[in-house]
């Protein structure tokens, strides 16, 4: 078994390649997130008690189209964290299917793929001058995956948020055991 870092562990065998990504190890910037979560949770609902004690209509106006982004970022965060939490990504290589599995706290749908239809597998670069670039990669978002493939004119992405010598280190180990296969 070969550890990178504290979130990726690879597991090579004959016939076998296994990768687990984990989402995090951090757990200060979880329990930071938690706050905010809470924060951000407490402050709706405190806007939403004082909606219906509002009576001029331009005020409830402001006050819905701000619940309504309220209640977008409030999505946002809880998946957020609850990825942060529970998930971890899960890829294996056995019998010559790739499977790629996002797991949530064990649940999850695993996809599988023909390893002769994958084309133009690359790792993605990420310029830390670009603000998109930098928003993915932060801890706060879900997202930034550093890796993609073509599989049947479909783009698929994994490994999420890892570093770029994480990223070269895990496409060599899929890209020589995708070759023994071919």
């Amino acid at each position: 078994m070969k550890i990178l870092g504290e979130r990726i562990s690879i597991v090579k065998k004959q016939n076998l390649l296994s990768i687990v990504i984990l989402a995090t190890n951090d757990k200060r910037k979880l329990a930071m997130m938690f706050l905010w979560l809470l924060a951000w949770s407490v402050c709706g609902v405190i806007v939403m008690i004082n909606y219906f004690q509002i009576s001029n209509e331009k005020a409830k106006l402001f006050l819905l189209i701000y619940l309504s982004f309220w209640a977008y970022f409030e999505v946002s965060i809880v998946r957020a964290f609850i990825w942060r939490k529970y998930g971890k990504e899960k890829l294996w290589i056995k019998d010559g299917i790739l499977h790629y599995h996002r797991e949530i706290n064990g649940k999850g749908k695993v996809k599988e793929f023909q390893p002769e239809l994958i084309r133009e597998f690359k790792i993605l670069d990420v310029r830390p001058s670009n603000l998109i670039d930098s928003l993915n990669q932060s801890f706060w978002v879900r997202g930034g995956e550093r890796l993609e493939f073509l599989h049947q004119a479909k783009t698929i992405r994994l490994g999420m948020q890892i570093s770029d010598e994480q990223a070269r280190t895990v496409f060599n180990e899929m890209k020589d055991f995708l070759n023994t296969l071919s």
